[in-house]
């Protein structure tokens, strides 16, 4: 596994990988930027986010659509500017306990996103799906039930919906409609082992991807991970990472065979961090089956 050469992220999440500009993007939540690499020029570029960006994906003509605390905004790259395009209802979504977190498009060009509470009171959190028509942008709740919510994620052949709540140390699927956007029945699907004093503990399940094959390629936050699952749930390798906290992985590379894994730094224990300096870096690793191209969002 090679690190990138790249400054460490405080929170590193939402990797996608742009197939048309070759490039690498992925949000600093806690740093509260995005960012971009560019592999053949070693180039890299920033924006700062007035608030904590929990999810980005690509959007047509050099935009990326980036789910802030508050809402869903699109950012024009070329220059730097960004403009609200739903802001989440106050009646359901309070931005001083909630902000948004995982997410990503179908194949439709709708983009979801689930939120986080913080503190885990109560399980607040919700899913959240942003699409585009003629009137302009509607923004619906889809689900709820959550107290983190990460590992969006859709099967290659668009029937079913990942979706995990990172406390609960579980993964759900929904049946998933991608010609209407509609969700159906909801379904433990993996369950990890929680904490024990004394015992080894494996983490929990953060922000994933899917391959070709339909398999589920999850960060094990507190884990130091990578898992690969069937469709069944069953564990097909472990991927070791050089730190205890990666957060998400995309495919990318001309192939689609190069996983690329955020991880965190933030909130770490000091012993922890000086025995893991690149804690918050990028890391990549080459694949066996390729990954899924990165759906655009259809403003």
């Amino acid at each position: 596994m090679q690190t990138l050469p790249l400054p460490p992220s405080e929170l590193g999440e939402s990797p996608f990988w742009h197939p048309h500009e070759k490039r690498l993007y992925w949000c600093d939540i806690q740093g509260f930027a995005l960012h971009a690499w560019e592999p053949a020029t070693g180039r890299s570029w920033r924006w700062e986010m007035p608030a904590e960006p929990g999810c980005c994906a690509p959007a047509p003509d050099r935009h990326c659509v980036i789910g802030l605390r508050d809402g869903f905004h699109l950012l024009d790259t070329a220059s730097g500017a960004l403009r609200c395009l739903a802001p989440l209802p106050a009646a359901r979504h309070d931005p001083r306990r909630l902000r948004l977190n995982d997410g990503r498009c179908d194949t439709a060009g709708r983009f979801w996103a689930g939120s986080m509470v913080t503190p885990r009171t109560a399980p607040d959190a919700a899913l959240w799906r942003l699409s585009a028509g003629a009137g302009g942008y509607r923004l619906e709740q889809m689900a709820g039930d959550n107290f983190t919510a990460n590992g969006l994620a859709f099967s290659p052949d668009d029937r079913f919906m990942y979706w995990s709540n990172t406390p609960e140390h579980r993964i759900d699927r929904f049946d998933f409609d991608a010609a209407t956007g509609a969700i159906g029945k909801r379904q433990p699907w993996a369950h990890f082992a929680r904490k024990e004093p004394g015992q080894p503990y494996g983490g929990r399940p953060d922000g994933a991807a899917v391959d070709r094959q339909g398999n589920y390629w999850v960060a094990m936050y507190e884990g130091a991970c990578v898992l690969q699952l069937a469709p069944t749930g069953a564990v097909l390798q472990r991927i070791a990472t050089p730190v205890q906290c990666p957060t998400m992985v995309c495919f990318g590379g001309e192939d689609l065979r190069t996983l690329y894994i955020t991880s965190a730094r933030a909130g770490r224990p000091e012993q922890e961090r000086n025995a893991s300096p690149a804690a918050g870096c990028l890391f990549s690793t080459r694949v066996e089956v390729p990954g899924l191209a990165v759906n655009f969002f259809k403003p």
